[in-house]
């Protein structure tokens, strides 16, 4: 894992201090020129003694002042052009060794790793750690599928209030609350509210239904993911005729996709701007979402101003989560993936605890 060197003072003291000690040791270095060509004047013709002293002393002070006046212009230039890191670089240098501590020790414990967290306003790498591994993400491949859910709609070949009838597709319990619900069927959008709210599988797997697996594998291309793949619907039992994993993908496709969804790069702006909305109604807060104190049922609108738009994926041995944060200072796309051995709850909470240590940094950079 890489991690930002760390500082020991501000971003903003240290070149402060460094540009006055430089101006100093110049202006010293052309007061001893001067005095050292008043001294060879003094030695000259009796005649120009006098006159050479003093071009030589006023040589000594123009030149100290130049040096001097030097050194703060190059301490304006630097806080004008941004060569002087603002305080705020600092703190973000520290920032990220909780979950570094963390995963190292998931990791030790035989636990399969892959993390990026990237600067939402200029794409630069703040953690990185094996994002290019392609790991399992369960409900995390929900994303595509939604993304061509919404560019269906765009598009004008799917219509947003078409009902779709639960008995299409078969059922399943995994998760979700439609299965649970009296309503035998719901339009399209209510179903794309409900897999990106709830992670409701049984609306997940009628959407798929609808929009075909094919056209969410063509789409994950269009966009240029090589290493996502959404592989099959959800079932409460995989057969060893079925796909081994609902979905998988990289961590540092994931940060780079939800970077996009927010920035409106994903086809389109309306389709961005779509797909972000259904993602910003997820309520689960549990993992990387527990360190905001967000409220899970209402933080689309923040009254603090914080911005969390997440999805999560979990499975027997699977966590996964990728998303964006942006607070008051900052704001980062964040993704992380862990397959360990689901032996015991220990063994869960171990894994549950690193998530909440890269929610407490998170919070730290841009907060």
């Amino acid at each position: 894992m890489n991690e930002p060197g760390r500082t020991r003072r501000s971003g903003a003291e240290e070149p402060e201090r460094a540009a006055t000690r430089s101006g100093g040791r110049r202006a010293r270095r052309g007061q001893a020129a001067g005095e050292a060509r008043a001294d060879a004047g003094a030695r000259a013709d009796p005649a120009t003694r006098a006159d050479a002293a003093t071009r030589a002393d006023a040589a000594g002070r123009a030149d100290a002042a130049a040096r001097a006046d030097a050194g703060g212009r190059a301490l304006r230039r630097g806080a004008v052009s941004g060569a002087v890191p603002p305080r705020r670089s600092a703190l973000r240098a520290r920032s990220f060794l909780g979950t570094l501590k963390a995963l190292d020790a998931l990791s030790a414990a035989g636990a399969q790793v892959s993390v990026r967290v990237a600067d939402i306003d200029s794409g630069e790498a703040v953690l990185v750690g094996d994002d290019h591994l392609t790991l399992p993400v369960a409900g995390l491949g929900v994303v595509p599928l939604l993304i061509e859910v919404a560019a269906q709609i765009e598009a004008g070949t799917l219509d947003p209030l078409q009902i779709i009838e639960r008995t299409a597709v078969d059922p399943v319990t995994v998760g979700g609350l439609w299965h649970q619900l009296k309503a035998p069927a719901l339009p399209v959008s209510d179903l794309a509210v409900l897999a990106a709210a709830a992670s409701d599988a049984t609306a997940a797997n009628a959407l798929l239904a609808r929009v075909g697996l094919d056209a969410v594998r063509a789409r994950v291309e269009q966009i240029g993911l090589v290493k996502t793949a959404l592989l099959d619907g959800f079932r409460d039992t995989r057969g060893p005729d079925d796909a081994p994993h609902v979905a998988l993908a990289s961590t540092g496709e994931l940060a780079a996709l939800f970077a996009a969804l927010v920035n409106a790069h994903v086809v389109s702006p309306a389709v961005s701007a779509q797909v972000s909305e259904w993602l910003s109604l997820n309520q689960d807060l549990a993992l990387v979402g527990a360190s905001t104190a967000l409220d899970p049922f209402a933080h689309d609108d923040d009254r603090h101003g914080l911005l969390f738009v997440n999805k999560t994926g979990r499975a027997d041995g699977i966590r996964a989560e990728a998303g964006v944060i942006a607070g008051p200072r900052a704001g980062a796309a964040y993704a992380l993936i862990v397959c360990f051995d689901d032996l015991s709850v220990a063994h869960r909470v171990r894994a549950h605890e690193a998530f909440r240590a890269l929610g407490l940094d998170l919070m730290e950079y841009v907060c």
